[in-house]
């Protein structure tokens, strides 16, 4: 703030374009609180989301305007990537052509935008910048975008993860089944040896065994195709 003295007594014509108001004898310059991710890590093929959020000391209203620039790396050259102001208008030309999505809120001061498909082209320097008349004057964070291809030390833990929580259980419960099986068998054997005839409630028994059994090894097989089916969307 600063005391208007005889400029505030003659006015300001330009005051209400530059975002400065004159009350009582004081200048009050109004302006913006813009904040974004200084870097973002990304992968070939993966949406990336590009956060930037703001503070106003004004209410939205349909003044309100976002414009994300684009420049890349060792270039002075910017591209205008997405505009919005009520409505979304992302960019129909350039590298980005289709592939820039709104997934923001101004009403929650989210400018945020999402790069869907993106590729190693993509790398470079983002720019938010957000304007609410009469704040309009404020900072433009700027976030460095690195995209990259996952390497197959990567890929390889995720399905290393994905085998142990599949296989182990599996795993567990067909040893389960053999070490019943086995003392099932060895006790028939030797009731068979014998001349034992088994009872109704045991031949009753067996059967549901044999259900149980065939609920397991379904369960083994229905396991083995989730996993062959999550390696081939991985790859």
């Amino acid at each position: 703030m600063q005391q208007s003295g005889a400029a505030g007594s003659h006015g300001c014509a330009l005051c209400p374009l530059l975002g400065v108001l004159f009350f009582q004898g004081i200048y009050i310059v109004l302006s913006l609180e813009i904040k974004a991710d200084a870097h973002v890590r990304g992968y070939v093929g993966e949406n990336i989301k590009l956060k930037c959020t703001f503070k106003s000391t004004s209410s939205v209203t349909d003044k309100l305007t976002i414009d994300w620039t684009y420049r890349p790396p060792s270039s002075s050259r910017t591209e205008s990537i997405f505009h919005y102001q009520s409505f979304q208008y992302p960019t129909t030309a350039g590298t980005f052509r289709d592939r820039i999505s709104w997934v923001g809120d101004v009403y929650k001061g989210d400018a945020s935008i999402s790069i869907s498909n993106p590729t190693i082209k993509d790398n470079g320097t983002f720019s938010c910048a957000v304007k609410n008349p009469p704040d309009v004057h404020h900072n433009i964070p700027v976030t460095e975008l690195t995209v990259t291809e996952r390497d197959f030390g990567t890929m390889l833990s995720s399905v290393a993860l994905l085998s142990i929580l599949v296989f182990i259980p599996s795993a567990v419960v067909v040893v389960l089944l053999l070490v019943r099986m086995g003392r099932k068998s060895a006790g028939l054997k030797k009731r068979s040896r014998s001349g034992y005839k088994k009872s109704s409630i045991e031949v009753s028994d067996d059967t549901d065994q044999e259900e149980e059994n065939d609920c397991m090894a379904k369960l083994c097989v229905r396991c083995a195709e989730c996993l062959d089916s999550d390696y081939e969307e991985t790859y």
